[in-house]
Protein backbone atom coordinates (compact mmCIF):
# COMPACT_ATOMS: atom_id res chain seq x y z
CA UNK A 1 0.00 0.00 0.00
CA UNK A 2 1.16 3.31 -0.99
CA UNK A 3 1.94 5.90 1.59
CA UNK A 4 -0.71 8.28 3.37
CA UNK A 5 -1.34 11.59 0.54
CA UNK A 6 0.09 14.91 2.21
CA UNK A 7 -3.06 17.12 1.86
CA UNK A 8 -3.44 20.74 2.97
CA UNK A 9 -6.82 22.77 2.62
CA UNK A 10 -7.02 26.77 3.83
CA UNK A 11 -9.59 29.03 3.05
CA UNK A 12 -8.37 32.01 1.59
CA UNK A 13 -11.26 34.19 1.30
CA UNK A 14 -14.17 32.55 -0.06
CA UNK A 15 -11.72 30.02 -1.87
CA UNK A 16 -10.55 26.92 -0.62
CA UNK A 17 -6.61 26.35 -1.50
CA UNK A 18 -6.43 22.36 -2.15
CA UNK A 19 -2.79 21.13 -2.18
CA UNK A 20 -2.38 17.06 -2.47
CA UNK A 21 1.22 15.21 -2.28
CA UNK A 22 0.51 11.90 -3.60
CA UNK A 23 3.00 9.29 -2.24
CA UNK A 24 2.91 6.82 -5.72
CA UNK A 25 6.25 5.73 -8.00
CA UNK A 26 4.69 7.04 -11.17
CA UNK A 27 7.14 4.56 -13.62
CA UNK A 28 6.33 4.56 -17.00
CA UNK A 29 7.70 1.52 -18.69
CA UNK A 30 10.45 3.04 -20.69
CA UNK A 31 13.13 2.96 -17.38
CA UNK A 32 14.95 -0.20 -16.65
CA UNK A 33 16.53 -1.60 -13.75
CA UNK A 34 20.19 -2.45 -12.93
CA UNK A 35 20.19 -5.75 -14.44
CA UNK A 36 18.53 -4.29 -17.55
CA UNK A 37 14.96 -5.52 -17.45
CA UNK A 38 12.15 -2.98 -18.18
CA UNK A 39 10.46 -1.87 -15.16
CA UNK A 40 6.54 -2.09 -15.70
CA UNK A 41 4.30 0.57 -16.36
CA UNK A 42 2.87 1.88 -12.82
CA UNK A 43 1.09 5.29 -12.37
CA UNK A 44 -2.32 6.28 -10.81
CA UNK A 45 -5.34 6.59 -13.68
CA UNK A 46 -7.81 8.26 -12.24
CA UNK A 47 -8.17 10.69 -8.89
CA UNK A 48 -10.62 12.46 -7.15
CA UNK A 49 -11.44 15.29 -4.38
CA UNK A 50 -14.30 15.61 -2.67
CA UNK A 51 -15.97 18.24 -0.54
CA UNK A 52 -18.31 17.14 2.58
CA UNK A 53 -19.17 14.16 0.04
CA UNK A 54 -19.63 16.15 -3.02
CA UNK A 55 -16.73 15.51 -5.37
CA UNK A 56 -15.39 19.02 -6.99
CA UNK A 57 -12.21 17.47 -9.19
CA UNK A 58 -12.85 14.06 -10.87
CA UNK A 59 -9.79 13.71 -12.74
CA UNK A 60 -6.99 11.53 -14.93
CA UNK A 61 -3.08 11.07 -15.37
CA UNK A 62 -1.06 9.33 -17.07
CA UNK A 63 2.78 8.02 -17.18
CA UNK A 64 4.01 11.64 -18.23
CA UNK A 65 3.64 12.86 -15.29
CA UNK A 66 6.38 12.49 -12.05
CA UNK A 67 6.74 10.97 -9.31
CA UNK A 68 4.96 11.80 -6.12
CA UNK A 69 3.19 14.52 -7.89
CA UNK A 70 1.93 17.20 -6.55
CA UNK A 71 -1.93 18.96 -7.62
CA UNK A 72 -3.05 22.09 -6.44
CA UNK A 73 -6.87 22.83 -6.66
CA UNK A 74 -9.11 25.95 -5.74
CA UNK A 75 -12.88 25.23 -4.95
CA UNK A 76 -15.62 27.50 -3.99
CA UNK A 77 -18.56 27.00 -1.06
CA UNK A 78 -16.11 25.27 1.24
CA UNK A 79 -16.23 26.33 4.91
CA UNK A 80 -13.64 26.20 7.72
CA UNK A 81 -14.24 22.68 9.37
CA UNK A 82 -15.38 20.88 5.72
CA UNK A 83 -13.66 17.65 5.12
CA UNK A 84 -11.67 17.03 2.05
CA UNK A 85 -11.40 13.65 0.88
CA UNK A 86 -8.71 12.44 -2.11
CA UNK A 87 -8.87 9.21 -3.55
CA UNK A 88 -6.89 8.14 -6.29
CA UNK A 89 -6.86 4.61 -8.70
CA UNK A 90 -3.87 3.44 -10.16
CA UNK A 91 -3.00 1.34 -13.42
CA UNK A 92 -2.60 -1.95 -10.93
CA UNK A 93 -6.07 -1.25 -9.20
CA UNK A 94 -4.55 -0.27 -6.47
CA UNK A 95 -6.09 2.83 -4.52
CA UNK A 96 -5.59 4.77 -1.81
CA UNK A 97 -7.96 7.31 0.09
CA UNK A 98 -7.20 9.86 2.42
CA UNK A 99 -9.05 13.04 4.15
CA UNK A 100 -7.81 16.16 6.16
CA UNK A 101 -9.93 18.74 7.44
CA UNK A 102 -10.83 22.51 5.92
CA UNK A 103 -8.48 25.04 8.22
Amino acid sequence: MADPMKIRAQMKGDVCDIKVLMSHPMETGLRKDTAGNAIPIHFIRTFSVAINGKIVVDGQSGPSVSRNPVFGFKAKGAKAGDKVTVKWIDSKGESRTDEATVG
